[in-house]
């Protein structure tokens, strides 16, 4: 409905006049996010994604994953890769590598089985997921390999530069687990309400979006049965404005 509607007016019986408000009527929303600020949002998998720049070993980075509800990136599909690699992520000038290159560990280790000139080997998913995961190609090893490693762990080097970002271009390391470094988490798409709250299965939340008067239930990240409070207008104000994260809240801009 309009913001500022006048009130209309019926003669009722008895000659009084009735006042009628119009009230705020719900529209069909479309929700904006299904994750949490400064997470990307994939619709393939349903999965968010966020790299952390503070530079840590591949263990610490585990750990630093699973604290967020999530784990080391792994990749179901070319699709997904293509996503990530697309992404413009919030890089900072900290990173450890070259300005246009970068590199991120993700959730593979390259076990080494015959050490001759080759290094010959095999990618494992690090912790055992979902079965339809795409494994990397040969990697480039790193330089910072010890004779007595036969794990090493993955990382995926992007491209900073959006014409090479967009073409897909990338490599695979197999790296010393130890070495520091950026890395990728990825979790499943979660309810986030309209202040940026993570929201648990099965409970009431208001979900990001333009309408703060909608309560929907939490169903597997997305909000499902979704009820709409309406709103009269303030009494005794003709100009207002409506809280954008506040139900029925409303500031008055009369003089």
């Amino acid at each position: 409905g309009k913001e500022n509607v006048d009130s209309r007016h019926n003669r009722g019986r008895g000659g009084e006049t009735t006042r009628f408000h119009t009230v705020n009527v719900a529209q069909p929303v479309r929700f904006s996010r299904k994750c949490p600020t400064g997470w990307h949002h994939y619709e393939g998998t349903a999965s968010c994604y966020r790299v952390y720049l503070n530079g840590e070993n591949y263990w610490d980075a585990v750990q630093t994953c699973q604290r967020v509800n999530a784990s080391l990136a792994t990749f179901t599909a070319d699709q997904e890769l293509r996503f990530i690699l697309a992404q413009e992520w919030d890089l900072e000038e900290k990173t450890f590598v070259r300005k246009d290159q970068r590199r991120f560990w993700v959730g593979y280790q390259y076990v080494i089985t015959n050490r001759n000139h080759s290094l010959e080997g095999h990618w494992e998913v690090a912790y055992k997921g979902s079965s339809e995961v795409f494994l990397p190609p040969d990697p480039i090893f790193g330089t910072a390999m010890s004779e007595n490693e036969n794990i090493l762990c993955a990382q995926l080097q992007c491209f900073h530069f959006p014409t090479l970002r967009h073409h897909g271009l990338h490599s695979w390391y197999a790296e010393n687990c130890y070495e520091k470094s950026s890395f990728l988490c990825k979790r499943s798409q979660t309810c986030v309400d309209i202040k940026d709250n993570i929201v648990d299965e099965g409970y009431y939340f208001t979900p990001k979006g333009n309408d703060p008067c909608l309560s929907c239930t939490c169903h597997n990240g997305e909000p499902e049965m979704c009820v709409a409070a309406l709103c009269e207008r303030p009494q005794g104000c003709q100009q207002y404005r409506k809280d954008p994260k506040e139900c029925c809240k409303f500031t008055c801009l009369d003089p």
